[in-house]
């Protein structure tokens, strides 16, 4: 039989594990590590630990909704200094996620979707899009792990094989 590598439900299955693991640490931490800053070279759209989480969950939930061409939730309501609020919108996004994949038609996957940010239009697919919240999260969790080193604290071990 060969191999059946599931790319996919094999990264979601990672990044589970991963959002599970930083959520434990950050209940030990608190909300220090969340205020944790993101240095004197922040563009200021995002300046703390807490809020790079909360973009990361945001990242997620708005690319389902753009697939979905439903409008965009306003994600700066969730607090980023709440450890608890701001996993509960991860597993929310999660959620929203997994039930895209398994409920998406499939012709839709390939469709054109118009989407702005930072004053920008572009035209891409869901496949695109969901691709990217995953690729998404990955960078910028390396990112929080490096910004808390910076801050003194250790965030442990993230990788695949820990």
């Amino acid at each position: 039989m060969p191999f059946a590598f599931t790319f996919f439900e094999d990264l979601l299955a990672y990044s589970d594990r991963d959002r599970d693991q930083w959520l434990a640490w950050f209940r030990t931490q608190g909300e220090a590590a969340l205020a944790a800053g993101l240095g004197e070279h922040n563009t200021g759209r995002i300046r703390t630990v807490g809020e790079l989480v909360r973009h990361i969950f945001s990242a997620e939930k708005r690319y389902v909704q753009r697939s979905l061409q439903v409008p965009l939730m306003d994600t700066s309501v969730i607090p980023a200094t709440n450890v608890e609020a701001l996993f509960a919108f991860g597993r929310e996004s999660r959620r929203d996620l997994r039930e895209l994949l398994a409920t998406f038609p499939e012709a839709e996957w390939d469709a054109p979707r118009e989407m702005t940010f930072d004053n920008q239009t572009r035209t891409v697919t869901s496949r695109t899009m969901i691709l990217q919240a995953i690729t998404h999260e990955l960078r910028h969790w390396a990112q929080v792990a490096t910004f808390l080193r910076q801050a003194g604290y250790h965030p442990g071990c993230h990788d695949v094989i820990c």
